[in-house]
């Protein structure tokens, strides 16, 4: 049972903030669907789906809530190894499913679950836990090895897939936690530039379809019917949106269906479209405040173990977002990541709120209660 002295403790603005861009979300992906249409085509099946998926993910998020983070110490090893049998089962015929290419989804019934997501929390929890074990210690590359190859089994898994997005992140996110971990700048800039000197070895292991996006992404215009399609309707409808735009359920790019998968990757274009720059700069405005209460919490946790998964936390959703705005905008290249909390996708809602979870978990135990 939670103590109810506890329930004092949360971080309710971070709720409302989580709630909001839920809400949004919610509309946004009713808006791409045609779920207020009644005509060809309108349906509410994909957001009775991330309805389904919220009330999912926010049963997930109480139950952690409700055990002390420190417990989760104790099951690091379940943990990591548990996130690599989910990475390795999408590989397995008949359990694994292929989409658009890549091997990233494990479909249970109706809905399919994405281990990578998992596995990104997975990794920040267990990545915490032996850094504070290794805590002093980290003062030579060497001893960097350990927690290098820590990150390297799964990441590896994650681009057998092959899912590009998801290695930036969690890159980005490992930094940032070893630099918490007070790893010495020196190295963080020879593991980064050892990342960028192994760029071309990475784009032999990517797919033709992979290699394309990223030319395309440089110029667009080199396949505007294919790969560069997506890229130019997402500026026309943010661009056409204006100052206020066309109102909600409005947007020509989004309800003519000229903007490909508008409900999932594209999102931000839709909101960009229909509720204009000032509907965007809410959104960007909402996620700010969110990462900003995250900061705060790591500022505040009692110990580096809460301070290294609120870091996490907040860079891996930090720039989960940065990619997916960049990339409905065309300033990112396109990766396939959804926007945290609106984007629909089951396993993308459950694991954004899993994180809030986690980042309430600390805040409300950031000093022993006073009996």
């Amino acid at each position: 049972m939670l103590d109810r002295r506890l329930l004092k403790k949360l971080d309710f603005p971070l709720f409302l903030l989580t709630f909001l861009l839920l809400g949004i979300g919610l509309f946004a992906i009713g808006s791409a669907t045609g779920a207020h249409t009644s005509g060809i085509g309108g349906t509410t099946i994909f957001v009775q789906r991330q309805l389904i998926s919220i009330g999912a993910g926010l049963v997930a998020m109480l139950v952690v809530i409700s055990i002390d983070y420190n417990n989760f110490r104790r099951l690091s090893p379940l943990i990591y190894w548990g996130s690599i049998a989910l990475l390795a089962v999408v590989f397995v015929p008949g359990l694994g499913e292929e989409v658009y290419g890549a091997q990233r989804w494990v479909r249970i019934g109706i809905f399919q679950l994405q281990p990578s997501e998992f596995a990104k929390i997975a990794l920040i929890i267990t990545l915490s836990d032996l850094l504070c074990r290794k805590q002093g210690e980290l003062r030579e590359m060497k001893d960097l090895l350990l927690p290098m190859l820590h990150v390297a089994l799964p990441l590896l898994l994650i681009l057998r897939q092959p899912d590009l997005g998801t290695t930036m992140i969690i890159l980005v996110t490992v930094l940032a936690m070893f630099f918490l971990a007070k790893v010495k700048p020196v190295h963080l800039a020879a593991i980064a530039g050892a990342g960028l000197a192994a760029s071309p070895f990475l784009w032999l292991l990517l797919k033709d379809y992979q290699r394309k996006r990223l030319m395309v992404f440089i110029n667009p215009g080199i396949d505007p019917l294919g790969d560069g399609y997506q890229i130019i309707q997402s500026r026309i409808a943010i661009g056409s949106g204006e100052i206020w735009g066309k109102g909600l359920f409005s947007g020509t790019q989004n309800q003519l269906q000229f903007l490909p998968m508008r409900h999932t990757d594209f999102i931000f274009s839709v909101i960009g479209e229909e509720l204009g720059f000032i509907g965007g700069f809410l959104v960007l405005a909402l996620f700010f405040f969110l990462l900003w209460r995250g900061i705060k919490i790591a500022m505040e946790a009692k110990d580096l173990f809460g301070i290294l998964i609120a870091a996490g936390i907040v860079a891996s959703i930090g720039f989960q977002t940065f990619i997916n705005v960049g990339m409905a905008m065309g300033v990112m290249p396109v990766t396939g990541k959804t926007l945290p909390f609106l984007s629909y996708g089951g396993t993308s809602v459950m694991t954004s709120l899993i994180s809030v979870g986690l980042l309430q978990n600390i805040y409300m135990r950031r000093q022993k209660i006073l009996f």
